[in-house]
C-alpha cells in the first residue's frame, strides 16, 4: 500500500497519515475509519470537523456535509481503521491538538457545551 499523503500530528504528539480527496467523496459502505474535513488557508491544511465511523456514511451524512461546505471544505482526509476504540482515541487525540474544528471555526462541538 502507498504511504499516506497527509500526516496530522495529534496532541500527544503522535501522527497520524491521511490520504486526501476533492469533495464529493464516496467509498464502498462498511470502510470504518477516520477522516478530516479540512481546507487550505494560507498554503496550510486546517480541519474543519474532525469524526469517525463507516466512511461513506459520516462523510456525506447531511448534516456533517453541510457544516463543512458551510465553513469552506474543499477536501476530506481519510483513512481506514477497523478498531473502534482506536478511532475513538485518535479522533480525540486529533481534537485535543486542533481546537479550531470546534464551533465556531470548525463543526465539531464540544460535549458539555
Amino acid at each position: 500500500m502507498a504511504e499516506p499523503e497527509i500526516y496530522w500530528t495529534g496532541a500527544s504528539q503522535k501522527r497520524y497519515g491521511y490520504w486526501s480527496y476533492p469533495l464529493l467523496f464516496t467509498c464502498n459502505a462498511g470502510q470504518n475509519g477516520n477522516y478530516i474535513f479540512t481546507k487550505v488557508v494560507n498554503n496550510v491544511w486546517v480541519p474543519i470537523y474532525i469524526g469517525q465511523g463507516d466512511l461513506n456514511e459520516r462523510i456525506n451524512d447531511p448534516t456533517h456535509s453541510a457544516c463543512a461546505a458551510g465553513k469552506g471544505a474543499t477536501h476530506v482526509h481519510v483513512h481506514t481503521t477497523s478498531s473502534e476504540q482506536d478511532r475513538l482515541a485518535e479522533e480525540a487525540d486529533l481534537l485535543a491538538g486542533h481546537p479550531e474544528a470546534y464551533a465556531p471555526t470548525g463543526c465539531n462541538k464540544k460535549i458539555g457545551g
